[in-house]
């Protein structure tokens, strides 16, 4: 498993995904979404056939059974507590991790997804605990407390978050408000994007992880798929390798020499390296870049690129947004 330096707040959740490739392998690119999404239907139809609890729920991260709707949830993942939250599970939640920074009314507290403490979650007495990943043992360990865990890994496609906030509705008696949400999701993404169009081959973009050194998400990744739907070409691609898990090292020269006319800038906010469009502009070189030339430099919020809840609608909204505006700029307009 591999650490990715320079890869801030914004992407906790892509270096977790790097360093559970293995986890996500599994959980993610194995089988197929078809099949993820059978098991999500039946495991939803059990559900509504029994009426209520006790039911087992299929997630992502394996099944969970719960006996009784849970009144007290936890959550180590930030996704999970803006899903739980939209659901209308969120008077439910007695505690929220510390990367957890919205909604602003969540429990926050110090408990971690990444370095879970046993003991510190126990105090909350939950009988339930969502978390991104199975860090330190952490099912095994609650299990043995009578506490159940549901594992919701980093989503490798619009279709694995829609699929978790099912499962995480089927798990927390919010099924009826889950599926509103995932349409209401659904519908605007679509809009978003039958707006600025779905055929912009013609259009290259960076994604900036992280500067100095510089890190870029490929195609391949759970971002690269959202700008995907547009039909950007990614100038990171060819750079990825096998072990980067779709997060390579570029060096300067790369991003200058590859012209992209779009960049997107994850780590604009001051908490994330405050790289802005002001600063980028004057780096070595990148004057020459049309992104830089024609103002398409574009800043992205670095929670909502990096999660893959409820906010999605908002990520491919500002995505679309960069591409009617590069369109004009191209030669084909």
């Amino acid at each position: 498993m591999t650490s990715r330096p320079g890869i801030t707040r914004r992407m906790a959740t892509a270096a977790a995904a790097v360093l559970a490739l293995a986890t996500m392998a599994a959980c993610g690119s194995s089988g197929s979404s078809a099949a993820k999404s059978a098991d999500s239907s039946s495991s939803s139809a059990s559900a509504g056939a029994s009426g209520g609890f006790p039911v087992t729920v299929k997630a992502d991260g394996g099944s969970v059974t719960l006996k009784s709707q849970p009144t007290r949830i936890v959550s180590l993942s930030p996704t999970a507590t803006e899903d739980l939250f939209a659901i209308g599970a969120g008077p439910h939640v007695v505690a929220v991790d510390s990367a957890s920074d919205y909604p602003a009314d969540a429990p926050h507290t110090s408990l971690s997804g990444l370095t879970p403490n046993i003991e510190a979650i126990a105090k909350y007495r939950p009988d339930l605990v969502v978390a991104s990943m199975n860090a330190g043992g952490l099912v095994a360990n609650l299990a043995k407390l009578g506490i159940p865990v549901m594992i919701e890994p980093t989503a490798t496609s619009l279709q694995d978050a829609y699929d978790q906030i099912d499962q995480i509705g089927q798990a927390t008696g919010t099924s009826t408000k889950a599926a509103t949400v995932v349409s209401g999701m659904k519908s605007q993404i679509a809009a978003s994007v039958a707006k600025a169009g779905s055929s912009h081959s013609d259009l290259t973009y960076f994604w900036e992880v992280s500067a100095n050194p510089y890190y870029s998400a490929t195609s391949s990744t759970f971002i690269g798929q959202v700008v995907g739907l547009f039909g950007l070409k990614n100038i990171a691609d060819p750079a990825s390798k096998a072990a980067d898990g779709g997060y390579p090292q570029v060096t300067p020269e790369f991003i200058v020499t590859a012209k992209p006319d779009i960049i997107f800038l994850s780590d604009a906010d001051a908490a994330d390296g405050g790289q802005t469009p002001a600063i980028a502009a004057k780096r070595p070189g990148w004057s020459a870049i049309p992104a830089v030339k024609n103002g398409e430099l574009i800043p992205i919020s670095g929670d909502i690129s990096s999660r893959w809840g409820p906010r999605l609608p908002q990520f491919v909204a500002a995505i679309a947004a960069a591409v009617e505006a590069a369109s004009a700029h191209s030669p084909a307009a």
